[in-house]
């Protein structure tokens, strides 16, 4: 697959564990240059893996997301793992098992509508565009124009409290 040979990568979401001063945790990156860091069935299963690795470590998830969105490639399976890997964030959130959600440009579609917002803290990066479908999408829908600035993280904020705006370097 052209994918697998450009990046390197088996697919678009890379999960490890490791310390963080001194602290276990477990990261999971998407790579945005794997087929626009869209997720399908092997990125919703790495993902649940991970979560069931933090789980029983008892360590906190930490996750990178770059996205598109659901791998239009594989249809109705990409689209379900949105509900696996809410699921599985649910499973975190009843054990107490912080889950910290980093969205970086872009962050779009499935990926937002799931596993980018359940954060318990949700953190994105400077001008980083984030949301489920795309500014020309919406403005052709509604047929207005968007405001500057409409879906990134220094507009976000404001109106979702629970989205912090910080750059990665910090």
């Amino acid at each position: 697959m052209q994918a697998q040979k450009t990046t390197g990568e088996r697919d678009a979401l890379v999960t490890m564990t490791g310390t963080l001063n001194g602290v276990p945790v477990v990261a999971a990156a998407f790579e945005f240059a794997f087929l626009g860091g869209s997720m399908g069935s092997v990125v919703g299963e790495r993902f649940v893996r991970a979560c069931n690795t933090a789980l029983e470590m008892k360590a906190p998830l930490i996750c990178f997301s770059a996205s598109g969105g659901a791998r239009m490639q594989e249809a109705l399976t990409s689209l379900m793992q949105m509900a696996k890997t809410s699921a599985a964030l649910s499973r975190l959130a009843r054990y107490g098992v912080p889950y910290l959600s980093v969205m970086t440009d872009p962050t779009m579609g499935g990926v937002t509508a799931s596993l980018s917002m359940l954060g318990d803290i949700n953190i994105a990066e400077p001008g980083a565009l984030i949301g489920f479908a795309g500014p020309r999408v919406i403005e052709q829908t509604v047929r207005e124009s968007l405001p500057e600035g409409f879906q990134h993280a220094e507009f976000l904020w404001p109106v979702a409290r629970s989205i912090s705006s910080v750059d990665r370097r910090e």
